[in-house]
């Protein structure tokens, strides 16, 4: 078996959502999912088949976002592995939903930071063996950091 890294390519503040699921319908139910709790929200989806042709199966209702979708999900290549991409909304608008969808099985992060995520590859095929989110930590906050934290989240909409 091999570990390696694949960094996830994408615009600096672009969210996204990388998950695993089981089943062929999942593109399809993910897609489902999300235009039922934000329809506004750009998003692309996508999903690499595990079986049969082992194909990147993909969907979504953003040209721009649906290539950035396939580009990823064709870079990780782990079966059953998702990657959702999305722009007009955050992952907290439909992070429960997406995990409440029946073939998903874990989520591994919902995040804009930059990601590695690390693949075990062996003579079967790869998997995600987790993720390396962002950077790491350099200290712990201050009242400064604090006031700026909140002020993030009002500038935003998430506090008022």
């Amino acid at each position: 078996m091999e570990l390696k890294t694949v960094s996830i390519e994408k615009p600096a503040d672009m969210n996204f959502i990388l998950g695993q699921a089981h089943f062929i319908k999942t593109v399809e139910d993910l897609y489902e999912a999300i235009v039922q709790t934000v329809p506004q929200m750009r998003f692309g989806i996508g999903f690499c088949e595990s079986s049969g042709p082992a194909l990147v199966r993909f969907a979504g209702n953003d040209p721009h976002l649906i290539e950035v979708a396939r580009k990823n999900a064709m870079a990780l290549s782990c079966g059953h592995s998702f990657i959702i991409f999305m722009e007009g909304g955050f992952p907290v608008n439909i992070l429960n939903t997406i995990k409440y969808v029946p073939e998903v099985c874990q989520i591994f992060c919902a995040t804009a930071n930059p990601v590695e995520v690390i693949i075990a590859e062996s003579g079967q095929g790869r998997g995600i063996m987790g993720v390396i989110d962002g950077a790491k930590t350099q200290g712990i906050e201050t009242d400064a950091d604090i006031l700026a934290r909140k002020d993030l989240l009002r500038k935003i909409g998430y506090k008022f």
